[in-house]
């Protein structure tokens, strides 16, 4: 995203260093000037609002992938401590019944 940022500030840099050496160099009357300027600036505007609506979407995008992929891990997750618990219990179960067979030995008939 830094990359894309970078790219978008070096065309607007561009084109405000372009507008400005055209100004100081341009062989046309004022009017033509002002007029090449105002397009230019409405071209850079374009320029800013289109590279921003990609950096947007590119960023609505990746956040969309990671919301899945963070879901798919935490349902992973789930499912495995899920199984462990299983496993936790049946074990828990085992021990219980084998200290019920101990106890019963040391009760009276």
């Amino acid at each position: 995203m830094s990359n894309t940022s970078n790219t978008l500030l070096g065309l607007l840099t561009g084109a405000i260093a372009g507008a400005a050496i055209g100004i100081l160099y341009a062989p046309d009357k004022g009017v033509n000037t002002r007029k090449k300027i105002a397009d230019g600036a409405v071209d850079a505007k374009d320029t800013f609002v289109e590279k921003a609506t990609e950096i947007k979407d590119t960023v609505v995008h990746a956040a969309k992938d990671r919301k899945v992929t963070l879901e798919d891990q935490m349902e992973s997750i789930v499912s495995d401590v899920s199984y462990k618990t299983d496993d936790v219990i049946s074990t828990l179960e085992k021990k219980l019944a084998e200290l019920k067979k101990q106890n019963k030995k040391y009760q009276k008939a």
